[in-house]
């Protein structure tokens, strides 16, 4: 019987047990004031490992824990996460202000062991006129989030809710260690100033954060809110660290790889309990100790990290509470039992083995097919189903073949990243070069965006616009393939400062009218209309013969049949966002038409559509140019290059096609196919000429409406200006671009 108990050790199953994490090395404390600090953390000299020093202020009553790096109160300290106090940015009615006033705070644990949890916080909006806005850094362009709440009445607001009335969230991306957050009033709370006179942004932890109609007043008396982050030891795998003479992990302990952000964690071994990061914090669990929780029918033997059930002499069995446990041997004859074991053990082997296979089976099976719903492939089925005009859709891959084809997603393969996700560059057999977009794990709402790029690429066929060439959905992220364009896009030609004047004046005019032709077809020439939604120069890509090709359709929408406009969530980008569209929030075929005008002004002067350097309220781009034109100093405004190459007459009919783009209404717009008629007939006049005469300053009249009005300078909401408090890293108006947005209504 004795031979047997290894083989019953495996198979018998044993309950959980949660491990206490705490303990500190000898002679260090283990607590500043209500808070248990273990280790690796400390606040004691040599109390700690590197990155984890902590300060216990303990001038005031009780003492506070502070992360030594910042100013950041710690209110608890948990396995791989932590809870601090971090900053409310808040914004109050100011009868001296009269457009949107905002005030950013910083969070900042670079060069730490911390990250911002992605999955346990969300940026978080209070207040009936708030636009809440998380950025990087300093940058409040550089992958900016955003919500929007709005009421006008509390009536309105329902507790327990955060949706956008009186409250709104939105997810943060992962393995952030520094994070801003803003905060402004659309209407500087006039409307709102008896219920609601304030606006608060902050990152706060979703499992311990509920909205009340009275957080509206109470916020105004908090400073800071509780917030989580993640932490790890190193930069290193596991694989690497248990290489390394700092390896973390004491005995009986295992690694665990972090899940956000590099670096590791340890573990208290199955069996063990205590704190896993000194020499011999894990001790053995003695799951014998306690009569009213003993495993065993009988005798109970405590093992390293186990247990081992038996019967007393006279008696057999397995020991084990189900079943018949210990019985008399005299009752059971020899032969019985050798062939019970035997036949027992053999069978349960069998069984176990059988149910194992097949359980991993199932498990893969079931985890493919949540994988292919969570990534939208019921939808993506039954839009393909529902389109008309049939055609071959788009290929389906595996996880292998794309693999393969990126050489395992290496670092070296990576095209750009983007706020939806990272694009590689893969070779498919035959030597076809593709690109394939690696979508970020992030909220559902965005899984619509990823079908939606799917389902429209996959009908149009056109020249300038970028073609798909298949999706994969079987893998927890999901992948779009689609064709590879060479040359980058046309924001890094006309931006970056080593490239700067390298187009040529008859490149931008082609590149213009490809891109009208594009845009055209998608209004125009397919089934449905199909508003792209974020022209903007970073969504033109050029290929070696600098053709253009418009991609990124995540945000595009079909407009229904006899419909001219979809009223929808506000998306876009900071700089190119038809006002129209942002105020109404109906989208049209002018509100592209709009953004177009824009790419025409970056084209013209070479310069950004957001920039803090240009004179005081003309630092959007659209309203600069405007202005401009009005003044009749538009040739001040055109790059040197484009004055030195252009005919007169040219630029003339470039500029007043880009000022009529950009008028408020878009009922005043050319449609898109007029734009890419004027375009391409300005394209198929006299050839042009390597250079011209610059002696001679060109001088447009000023721009005309439909009605023989002016052309309306101030197109652009105030709302859509950065910040006033904002200063940027900017040379020459070349700062950051813009900001993508997406408000619920």
């Amino acid at each position: 019987m004795e031979s047997l108990w290894p083989l019953l050790l495996i198979l018998i199953p044993i309950s959980s047990v949660i491990a206490e994490f705490n303990g500190v090395l000898p002679g260090c404390p283990d607590r500043c004031g209500d808070i248990t600090v273990p280790y690796p953390f400390g606040f004691a000299p040599d109390c700690y490992r590197p990155g984890f020093k902590l300060t216990c202020n303990e001038s005031s009553s009780p003492p506070k824990l502070f992360l030594a790096s910042s100013n950041l109160q710690v209110s608890s300290i948990g396995d791989s996460l932590l809870v601090a106090q971090v900053p409310i940015s808040r914004s109050c009615y100011n009868p001296t202000v009269t457009g949107p006033n905002a005030m950013v705070t910083v969070i900042d644990v670079s060069r730490t062991p911390f990250t911002l949890s992605s999955e346990r916080n969300k940026l978080t909006g209070i207040g009936c006129d708030t636009v809440a806005l998380s950025f990087q850094g300093t940058d409040i362009y550089a992958q900016s989030r955003g919500c929007l709440s709005l009421c006008t009445d509390p009536s309105f607001i329902v507790n327990g809710t955060c949706e956008g009335a009186g409250c709104c969230q939105t997810s943060i991306p992962q393995g952030l260690q520094q994070l801003s957050t803003s905060v402004m009033g659309l209407r500087n709370h006039t409307a709102t100033f008896n219920f609601s006179p304030c606006s608060f942004a902050f990152i706060a932890d979703i499992e311990n954060f509920t909205f009340r109609l009275t957080d509206l007043q109470t916020y105004r008396e908090k400073s800071t809110v509780a917030a989580v982050l993640n932490w790890a030891v190193g930069k290193q795998s596991c694989a690497t660290a248990a290489q390394s003479v700092d390896y973390a992990c004491g005995s009986n302990s295992v690694c665990v790889n972090a899940t956000e952000g590099p670096g590791y964690g340890c573990r208290c071994s199955v069996g063990y309990q205590g704190n896993p990061y000194l020499d011999s914090g894990c001790q053995d669990i003695d799951e014998c100790a306690d009569p009213s929780t003993n495993p065993c029918s009988d005798l109970c033997h405590n093992l390293p990290g186990t247990y081992a059930c038996s019967c007393p002499k006279g008696r057999t069995g397995d020991g084990k509470k189900a079943g018949k446990g210990c019985v008399d041997e005299r009752r059971v004859p020899l032969l019985q039992i050798i062939l019970g074991v035997g036949l027992g053990t053999a069978l349960l082997i069998a069984t176990s083995s059988w149910a194992y296979w097949a359980f991993m089976k199932r498990r893969m099976l079931l985890l493919r097919e949540d994988w292919f719903k969570q990534n939208g492939g019921l939808m993506l089925r039954q839009r393909i189903s529902s389109l008309s005009g049939g055609g071959n859709g788009p290929k389906i891959f595996t996880v292998k073949e794309l693999e393969k084809a990126t050489d395992g997603y290496s670092e070296e393969r990576i095209l750009g990243k983007g706020g939806h996700g990272t694009v590689y560059k893969g070779i498919l057999p035959g030597d076809t070069v593709v690109a394939i977009k690696r979508s970020k794990v992030v909220d559902a709402t965005e899984v619509e965006q990823f079908i939606n790029e799917v389902v429209i690429l996959s009908q149009i066929d056109h020249p300038n616009v970028v073609k798909i060439v298949g999706c994969c959905l079987e893998t927890e992220v999901p992948l779009l393939v689609y064709e590879y364009v060479s040359n980058g896009t046309l924001s890094r030609h006309l931006h970056e400062p080593t490239r700067k004047s390298s187009l040529s004046w008859e490149t931008r005019l082609r590149i213009a009218a490809e891109t009208a032709a594009a845009l055209a077809h998608l209004h125009s020439a397919t089934a449905q209309s199909i508003i792209h939604r974020d022209v903007k120069a970073a969504n033109i890509l050029l290929d070696e013969g600098f053709t253009a090709k418009v991609s990124d359709f995540g945000a595009s929408r079909l407009i229904p049949l006899g419909k001219h406009q979809v009223m929808t969530l506000i998306q876009g980008t900071m700089g190119y966002l038809d006002p129209e569209y942002f105020q109404t929030g109906l989208l049209m075929e002018s509100s592209d038409v709009y953004s177009f005008g824009v790419v025409m002004a970056e084209l013209l002067t070479g310069q950004r559509p957001l920039c803090e350097q240009r004179p005081p309220g003309e630092q959007n781009l659209a309203i600069y140019f405007l202005r401009a034109l009005r003044n009749g100093r538009i040739s001040d405004v055109i790059e040197r290059r484009v004055r030195n190459e252009a005919k007169l007459e040219e630029l003339e009919a470039v500029a007043m096609l880009a000022g009529r783009c950009l008028r408020l209404k878009g009922e005043d717009r050319p449609r898109m196919e007029e734009v890419a008629a004027e375009l391409m007939n300005l394209r198929a006049s006299a050839p042009h000429p390597g250079a011209r005469q610059s002696a001679q300053k060109w001088t447009a009249p000023l721009g005309k409406s439909k009605e023989g009005g002016d052309v309306e300078e101030d197109s652009l909401l105030n709302d859509a200006r950065p910040p006033t408090n904002y200063s940027g890293d900017s040379n020459n108006c070349n700062c950051s671009s813009y900001m993508a947005i997406s408000f619920p209504r």
